[in-house]
């Protein structure tokens, strides 16, 4: 099965033991005198509006929804939807899971994007996502519904797939959306930079990249990029650099550690990259460094 996947498939497959899965499905029309009891489950819970008017109460918070916005309830949370158009309200119900691809067990645990936005402890026991009525999610999402509903041949692999892109755009729109919630909050913002910092003292010794950085505070490269020179004024990569070549200067002058070794201790892959980058921060090779400041 894996020679027909799609590169993008396949590296996602081959990047996560946790798979998403949906373990149910409902398009329903209600009217407003339809109700319904409190009630949690053990998975994910995502709701689409495609017509009218409605209140989710979700574990004690009120969540108003329109036309074309989308609620995801995480797993055990007391919720009830509560109609408000006259009209009634036309909505799509996915309910999902994650399986590990090792032993076939379902857990709460998604994909590693989403996982990230989920689990944020500042988060709440839902994520509310506003999209238009033409937007890939969407679409998407009624193709799941269509394909579910379909005897071909192949519906099933071919939902599968489908599943697995959805889970692709809802990571990058939760992404968008956690950037969104914090460019509001400077305070926030400052404290995801300092956890980058303290992120990059922490593994500056190790094969590091400017996107493992901002994966760690789910932030895109481009944007984590901006906001971190703005408040520390150099780019992340230009910090990491210096962070290693600080700590390589005092392994030069307080150790007899053969450079080559030293370069690979500071997260160097190799001696002449290291020598390149301590010459041009340092002024001297680290050589010159270690006799001018011998001991």
């Amino acid at each position: 099965m894996d020679r027909l996947l799609p590169k993008a498939w396949e590296g996602l497959l081959n990047s996560s033991n946790f798979l998403p899965v949906i373990v149910g499905t409902l398009e329903r029309i209600q009217d407003a005198t339809w109700s319904m009891e409190p009630n949690r489950h053990d998975n994910y819970e995502m709701v689409y509006m495609k017509k009218g008017c409605a209140v989710f109460e979700i574990s004690g918070h009120k969540v108003e929804l329109g036309p074309n916005d989308i609620v995801i309830i995480k797993p055990m949370q007391y919720h009830k939807f509560i109609v408000k158009s006259e009209s009634g309200c036309e909505f799509i119900v996915l309910y999902f899971t994650f399986e590990n691809r090792i032993n076939g067990e379902y857990a709460q645990i998604p994909l590693e994007d989403f996982l990230n936005f989920v689990s944020n402890k500042e988060s709440s026991p839902y994520i509310k996502l506003k999209v238009s009525p033409k937007n890939e999610i969407v679409v998407l999402l009624n193709r799941i519904m269509k394909e579910r509903e379909s005897l071909e041949p192949g519906s099933e692999f071919l939902n599968y797939l489908l599943i697995m892109e959805l889970f692709v755009l809802l990571s990058r729109a939760l992404k968008m959306e956690w950037e969104n919630s914090i460019k509001l909050k400077s305070s926030k913002l400052k404290e995801l930079i300092g956890i980058s910092i303290n992120y990059i003292h922490n593994n500056f010794e190790r094969d590091i990249s400017l996107g493992d950085i901002a994966k760690y505070v789910f932030l895109s490269p481009s944007y984590f990029t901006r906001a971190f020179k703005e408040e520390t004024g150099m780019s992340p990569i230009s910090y990491l650099l210096r962070v290693r070549i600080e700590r390589a200067k005092e392994l030069l002058v307080d150790t007899s550690l053969k450079i080559s070794d030293i370069a690979l201790n500071v997260g160097f892959s190799n001696q002449q990259r290291f020598n390149e980058m301590f010459k041009k921060h340092a002024g001297l090779t680290p050589l010159q460094y270690r006799k001018r400041n011998a001991r």
